[in-house]
């Protein structure tokens, strides 16, 4: 039988949000990845549908969702969210999110902990670790180049390969074409001053945090994401760091059933814990 999603459009100060929702049950917000909008959670919110409410907004500035001519911010993101859940008088919810939006979803934790009753943050953005700067510094060079110097490039990296320097051009023009589909993720990750991108940094406050959090990673993922996940886990008290050993970058939509399963087992222990505590 078809899962039948609903579609629903809300005006917020900022502008108008869009999400999709689907189900019935205890309170589900997904929150997307980078480079992506809440279609990247359709396949586990059809998954969960029978057992959960799930709701998916598309970010501030992202897919269905108004791009309003603003400064973006993560703790923009985090206001509209907020008023996006009273607005639908959500008033705890379980969060799970992806990447940049894991950054959103903790973000939200440490500022209205009242209201998250547990987190699953998958491939978490969000703290600097020994390689930032660098990551930082490759995006941003990749962001700016045009066409020509790509072409320059494609066409001096046999040469370069002779002297055993390593020229990603392929792999960089793909990373470029991305990120012209999603020019609020620039702005949020790396098109803003340094300054202020670490000033929303959450190394420093995630000791805070009181809801319940797990954390999935993919083990074939970049080292600098996994370094980030195992500095969320670290730095966490009591949360709990699974190693996906067959998972790539997008968990999401690549591991779908498996990450479906971690949210039943997550939201029916925090539910068994609070009957013996109750």
């Amino acid at each position: 039988m078809e899962t039948l999603f609903r579609n629903s459009r809300r005006k917020l100060s900022q502008g108008l949000l869009f999400w999709r929702e689907v189900g019935q049950g205890a309170n589900i917000v997904f929150l997307h990845g980078t480079w992506n909008d809440g279609s990247q959670w359709v396949p586990t919110m059809e998954s969960l549908s029978h057992e959960y409410h799930c709701f998916a907004p598309d970010l501030l500035g992202f897919g269905e969702s108004e791009i309003p001519d603003i400064h973006y911010s993560i703790d923009l993101q985090v206001e509209s969210l907020a008023e996006f859940l009273t607005a639908l008088k959500l008033e705890r919810v379980y969060l799970v999110a992806h990447s940049l939006g894991a950054w959103v979803a903790a973000s939200y934790a440490l500022k209205y902990p009242e209201r998250v009753l547990g987190l699953i943050l998958v491939s978490p953005e969000g703290v600097a670790t020994e390689g930032t700067n660098k990551r930082l510094k490759r995006m941003q060079s990749i962001l700016q180049r045009s066409e020509l110097i790509f072409t320059l490039l494609r066409l001096i990296r046999p040469i370069a390969k002779m002297f055993g320097w390593e020229i990603k051009v392929k792999e960089e023009w793909r990373q470029r074409l991305i990120m012209e589909q999603y020019p609020t993720a620039c702005e949020l990750l790396f098109e803003r001053k340094l300054p202020e991108i670490y000033a929303e940094f959450l190394e420093n406050r995630l000791a805070f945090l009181v809801a319940p959090v797990l954390i999935l990673q993919g083990s074939k993922d970049t080292q600098d994401v996994i370094n980030i996940s195992k500095t969320y886990a670290q730095l966490i008290p009591g949360a709990s760091l699974k190693m996906i050993a067959h998972g790539d970058h997008d968990l999401p939509q690549l591991c779908t059933s498996f990450v479906a399963e971690e949210i039943r087992d997550f939201i029916k222990s925090r539910k068994t814990s609070w009957a013996v505590f109750n």
